[in-house]
């Protein structure tokens, strides 16, 4: 069987998050066909449980959805080298105000295979103890705790549709709460 192969990868926009590529590929029956790509340096994400078992979300403004949702805390990696643990602690801090007294990585993910080459690693934090957000200028966030059956529910009503948090709240639910 052929395989597939890339001609060439053009670099269309770069953007603060992600940079926009047009590539060029031959295909096994020898097409040469365009495809869209999306770089991403990668992101990190993290489930915080409260000392009475809640998770702690994050309610943001998403401008692609022109809405807000609840999510975990999550961001991108300040360099594509950063390890992932780092940037899911920072996060946890700066959108929740929380520190963890331990924290374990729970699953990785990719968000959008299909024209994006983003990984997600999830880790879960517990032990918290509770301290002062230190937002970006940009980020309105506001925090609250649910049950997983609260969570749960809402992901199966349609209210997160968000991936990294479905996937992060089951692999929780499935891992940690069997």
């Amino acid at each position: 069987m052929k395989e597939f192969k890339r001609l060439n990868r053009e670099l269309i926009s770069k953007g603060s998050i992600i940079d926009y590529y047009k590539d060029t590929v031959l295909v096994p029956n020898g097409n040469i066909v365009k495809w869209d790509f999306i770089g991403h340096k990668g992101a990190a994400a993290i489930v915080p449980i409260t000392l009475d078992g809640k998770v702690v979300m994050v309610r943001q403004y998403r401008n692609a959805l022109d809405r807000y949702t609840w999510e975990i805390p999550a961001g991108g990696l300040d360099t594509p080298d950063e390890p992932t643990l780092d940037a899911a602690i920072r996060e946890l801090g700066e959108e929740t105000g929380y520190t963890a007294k331990t924290v374990e990585f729970l699953i990785g993910i990719r968000t959008a295979v299909a024209f994006c080459n983003e990984k997600i690693d999830i880790y879960v934090a517990m032990g918290l103890t509770k301290g002062e957000q230190s937002l970006d200028e940009d980020e309105f966030i506001h925090i609250k705790e649910f049950t997983l059956d609260e969570l749960v529910e809402m992901i199966y009503d349609g209210k997160i549709e968000d991936n990294k948090t479905i996937s992060a709240i089951l692999a929780y639910k499935n891992k940690y709460k069997k």
